[in-house]
């Protein structure tokens, strides 16, 4: 089963166009990610000398390779050394136990798109990169998962360090966990169900989570544990010998910044002509490590630039010579990511999300100025998990899953009058008829006795009709309290098909689904997800 996403609220026009009508947005994509003769056209511009081919290959040994790697990695990154090789890349945030679901599902595409493009074209090798976003200083959005618990209620667990909450913690993924992170696995324990599978499975996620790892050794090694049998190559940008790579690309945003984001503003407005831009344009696309803090480097007077939230401030020279001297302090924000991305990388492919679809719109013209070619974008599989049960309680009461898109409380009232033995609706329908019938032959009677009772019948009408109404709102009230159980469903439903008024994939963790159904549900979503489908997929669970 699948599902438009325009059927899905609020996905942004300028995606969907991306996914059904290509030539509604083919001055902001380059590419066609429908059109295969792209990908042929496009390896053309990829192939890298043999020396940056080695450092690469050198660095992403030395961030991947343990006693415990698969052979298919090793084989992966010794393939790289090949200008015959290219990467399909995709990257995330470090959220706890990975985050919502749909992190899993950016890997699955990646792998099988490799895959599939290695049996396409057997000349080629094509290799599942993931780059580690471990630099974004967001605490707020990487510290909490969310799962039903034992009542099917959806509860969100966050892990809270004691910092204050305007606590700028620098790069989430060095940050380690504290103490306090027991009080997450305490929670996270009692509020999954008891099943055969929950201790072994909390003792993998506790083999790398605990007090003293940190947000990036947590998520590499759980990563690890899932996807290295597929080849997964693993990239951690914030590394000194990375970051010195990639200083060039830090001194020319430096050095040409008023250009560079006249150029990205102007295509920003040109897209808001037709749709809304992803992100706001930023002067400047870097971020400065101090005090244990990431702050945003602001053009200031007199060619001087300043850190955003912080006093401290640099000439022009020095801010350069930092660059040359220091680039482990310089981080790349959400704009230039890929760009260092596709520097270092030979990458074939993006596997992205809606929202990197939208953004990457605004950015092409920095592909230009840094001499760069952008790879293909291609849209990660996105789908919704149907339990027997649920899919039971949609049976039961003739609904899809596109019925919780809108408001639960409105759904739950309309199964509710549904599934009485009578029709509220139709009874009190027969009524005001009725009543307007009667109103009518008594306002035609009394104003042959007086032309001001016209008025008078017609209060008298609307009163009767309000009160009406609020019997029928009681009617249904009582219905409601009566079918109780009818609700639960409905809301138990509503829990997992559409959390918080959001896709399944953005707010649930793999945990609730591997709890609940064995170890195997990674490879059941690694065989069961179609990245040949480019709707919202309904994939049914036993």
């Amino acid at each position: 089963m699948y599902i438009k996403f325009s059927v899905i609220p609020e996905t942004s026009a300028l995606f969907l166009n991306f996914l059904y009508n290509y030539e509604n947005v083919r001055d902001f994509y380059p590419t066609n990610f429908r059109d295969e003769q792209e990908l042929v056209k496009n390896l053309e511009n990829y192939n890298k000398n043999l020396e940056h081919r080695e450092k690469l290959v050198h660095i992403l040994k030395r961030q991947n390779i343990t006693e415990n790697s698969s052979e298919k990695t090793i084989q992966n990154l010794n393939h790289l050394l090949s200008e015959n090789t290219f990467a399909i890349v995709t990257g995330q945030q470090l959220g706890i136990l990975s985050g919502p679901l749909y992190t899993f599902y950016k890997i699955i595409t990646t792998i099988k798109l490799a895959e599939k493009l290695n049996i396409q074209y057997p000349e080629l090798k094509f290799v599942p990169v993931f780059w580690l976003e471990s630099e974004d200083h967001d605490f707020d959005e990487v510290n909490w998962i969310k799962i039903l618990d034992n009542q099917n209620n959806l509860v969100k667990i966050t892990y809270n360090d004691g910092k204050e909450p305007e606590t700028n913690r620098g790069p989430i993924g060095e940050n380690q966990f504290n103490l306090s992170f027991n009080d997450f696995i305490i929670t996270l324990r009692s509020s999954l169900r008891d099943t055969e599978f929950q201790s072994q499975l909390m003792d993998i996620v506790q083999s790398y989570y605990f007090p003293g790892a940190t947000f990036k050794s947590a998520f590499v090694g759980l990563v690890k544990h899932f996807f290295d049998k597929y080849g997964l190559i693993l990239l951690d940008s914030n590394d000194l010998e990375v970051k010195k790579w990639l200083s060039p690309i830090f001194a020319k945003d430096i050095e040409k910044f008023s250009f560079i984001s006249e150029e990205l503003i102007l295509r920003s407005a040109k897209i808001e002509e037709q749709f809304s831009a992803q992100v706001k344009i930023k002067p400047i696309n870097l971020f400065y490590f101090e005090d244990g803090g990431r702050y945003l480097i602001e053009p200031d007077l007199n060619n001087e630039f300043r850190l955003k939230n912080k006093r401290k401030k640099f000439t022009y020279e020095k801010l350069l010579s930092e660059i040359e001297n220091s680039p482990e302090k310089f981080s790349p924000n959400v704009v230039l990511r890929p760009i260092c991305q596709d520097y270092l990388l030979p990458t074939a492919y993006y596997v992205a999300g809606p929202s990197e679809i939208n953004y990457h719109a605004q950015i092409y013209p920095y592909y230009s100025f840094h001499n760069l070619h952008p790879p293909i974008l291609y849209p990660r599989a996105s789908a919704t998990l149907l339990e027997s049960k649920v899919k039971s309680i949609l049976e039961k009461y003739y609904l899809s899953v596109s019925n919780f898109y809108g408001d639960i409380e409105v759904l739950v009232k309309n199964v509710a009058e549904k599934n009485l033995n009578i029709s509220i609706s139709s009874i009190f329908d027969e009524v005001k008829s009725e009543i307007d019938k009667s109103y009518e032959h008594l306002k035609e009677t009394l104003i042959t006795i007086e032309q001001t009772l016209r008025d008078v019948v017609e209060n008298a009408k609307q009163k009767t009709e309000t009160y009406l109404n609020v019997v029928k709102e009681k009617t249904i009230a009582a219905h409601q309290k009566k079918n109780e159980i009818v609700l639960r469903q409905i809301y138990k439903a509503g829990n997992i098909l559409y959390p918080d008024g959001n896709l399944q994939e953005r707010e649930i963790n793999f945990i609730y689904f591997a709890n609940k159904y064995s170890l195997d549900f990674i490879d059941f979503l690694y065989d069961n997800l179609n990245i040949e489908i480019f709707d919202h997929q309904i994939i049914e669970i036993q």
